[in-house]
């Protein structure tokens, strides 16, 4: 994809810290040694528990199981073998940290800490998932396998163009597809909300899944599976990622540097009730300019604070009054600012600017239902009728041909397994019209600077015959 040509990646010491109301932190390091270290420092009396988790964390760490690049349909014996050879010998540890819910051995600790902190690890408590999630990123963080390249999300999106444009390949900017073409039951272009058409001998959906199936295509081609993931399981509570609410505070100079890059702040009951929406008592604070150059002026920064939040209530405010909703949005950047000044005294003072982004500006941007963040829930029901959709289905509508869906409410949440779909509808393209896959590594060499970030194209309204309300 050639996501990464020309860049560093910036990797951490550490994962996440989480610090209580009373100042009281746990700092969640990659390394197994030192959080161990750390945590029995903590508390003595929960040694049992933390030695099981590091040491847990330890085998993870051993283990070298990668996702293969070759769709599940299409593997061949020696591939599914190697798979098995990775697998079986730590079959008993993947199973028994797959069946532990997170949330029942975190409250097994003693110290009430260590009970909240653990929910944490991933920023806010995702809810539902197992420790196998957190051992599995905690151990390619300390292979350095989960650090932040230059330029973020929208450094990579530019590269990954770059690469598809050094193809041959064209990108259209501002131009929402309002339906997918049909001819004799098959895809042959798009039409765009202007009216523009685009014909093609094959068509890939990366968008919303839900939109897909139900707004470009008008609910033609469904079965059993379909009908189960965007019908029943999408509005099954648990099943999807939350939507975030999002302040990006520009300062004047540089944060704390005593601070950790993200810290979960918990948060009192009546702090909580203070920020709109919200899901849970906390605050994730991250040192965002410290993850990348770029990322603001010279001689300024930027934080990022977000915290989980409610969907309907964002897209409610907006669709009953405007002035209400941005009234809500002035209230979480006054919480943001009063938080920060009370853990740090003065930086109200070197605040230049507080953005806010709700869950119905996410929804507006990217059409992902109910603005979740990564969409389907790892773990979740919709984790193996997904998993069907990409292995027996083939990432194929019944009835549809020269169509293919693929991204995160396909191949689940997570960038490498959505990627990895796209990936895998032209492998099974390739095998059905009997031809060569071929794909090589991007020679791009270019050192990577602020500058490729180039000027973001404006949003064009949202439509695909959904209300335009969010």
């Amino acid at each position: 994809l050639g996501a990464l040509d020309g860049k560093t990646v910036t990797n951490f010491e550490l994962f996440n810290k989480v610090e209580d109301e009373n100042g009281r932190s746990v700092t969640f390091y990659n390394d197994p040694d030192r959080l161990e270290a750390h945590l029995l420092t903590l508390s003595p009396a929960d040694a049992p528990l933390i030695r099981a988790f590091t040491r847990d964390l330890r085998r993870f760490i051993a283990i070298e199981l990668y996702p293969f690049l070759t769709a599940p349909a299409l593997r061949t014996v020696r591939e599914r073998a190697a798979t098995l050879r990775t697998v079986l010998p730590a079959f008993r540890l993947f199973w028994r940290t797959a069946a532990t819910p997170m949330h029942v051995f975190a409250d097994r600790f003693q110290d009430p800490l260590l009970r909240r902190a653990f929910r944490n690890i991933f920023f806010q408590d995702p809810e539902g998932f197992p420790l196998l999630p957190y051992l599995f990123n905690m151990a390619a963080a300390h292979h350095l396998n989960a650090g932040f390249p230059q330029g973020g999300s929208l450094g990579l999106s530019r590269s990954i163009e770059n690469r598809y444009l050094g193809l041959g390949g064209e990108v259209t900017y501002r131009a929402r597809t309002e339906k997918i073409l049909i001819e004799n039951d098959r895809a042959i272009g798009v039409e765009l909300r202007n009216g523009q058409r685009y014909f093609a001998e094959h068509i890939v959906s990366a968008c919303d899944g839900r939109t897909t199936v139900h707004g470009l295509l008008d609910g033609r081609y469904t079965s059993p599976r379909i009908d189960k993931l965007y019908n029943d399981l999408i509005e099954r509570p648990g099943t999807l990622f939350p939507a975030v609410v999002s302040a990006f505070v520009g300062l004047r100079g540089d944060f704390d540097p005593g601070e950790a890059h993200s810290t979960t702040h918990l948060l009192t009951d009546e702090d909580g009730r203070r920020l709109p929406g919200a899901l849970q008592n906390s605050l994730v604070v991250q040192a965002r300019s410290r993850y990348s150059d770029g990322f603001a002026p010279p001689g300024r920064s930027v934080l990022h604070c977000t915290y989980f939040s409610d969907y309907a209530y964002w897209k409610g405010l907006r669709t009953r009054s405007r002035r209400e909703y941005r009234g809500r949005k002035h209230e979480v950047a006054d919480f943001v600012r009063t938080f920060l000044e009370h853990r740090h005294p003065g930086i109200n003072d070197r605040i230049d600017l507080v953005d806010i982004a709700s869950p119905a500006t996410t929804h507006r941007y990217t059409g992902n239902h109910n603005g979740s963040i990564l969409a389907w829930k790892a773990f979740s029901d919709a984790d193996d009728v997904a998993a069907r959709l990409v292995g027996r289905d083939r990432m194929r509508l019944p009835g549809l041909s020269g169509f293919s869906m693929a991204g995160q409410w396909v191949g689940m949440g997570g960038l490498i397994r959505a990627a990895s779909t796209g990936r895998f509808a032209v492998q099974y393209l390739c095998r059905e019209l009997g031809l060569e896959f071929r794909a090589w590594e991007s020679e791009g060499a270019e050192p990577w600077h602020p500058g490729m970030l180039g000027e973001l194209p404006q949003l064009d309204r949202w439509s695909a015959r959904e209300d335009t309300g969010s």
